[in-house]
């Protein structure tokens, strides 16, 4: 933990010479959290973006019209 607090990076052990567990604060652990839901997020919006160039979307009209009939909704 000294040499983590010390150099302000991740601590990385390793077992058999290959990592096995990663140390750090927890500030810079939840800004990574942060970054991956960002990206996670960018990639769902970037996703939806293809699907509309693509023509792979229709009306919601026409969703609600077949999934009220599907489910025996009234109108």
């Amino acid at each position: 933990m000294k040499q983590r607090k010390k150099s302000k990076r991740p601590v990385v052990f390793t077992v058999n010479g290959k990592a096995a567990a990663v140390v750090q604060d927890v500030g810079a652990y939840q800004r990574l959290l942060e970054i991956a839901a960002s990206a996670d997020e960018e990639e769902a919006i970037r996703q939806r973006l293809d699907d509309v160039a693509h023509g792979r979307t229709r009306p919601a009209r026409e969703f609600f019209e077949e999934f009220r009939r599907k489910h025996g909704m009234p109108r």
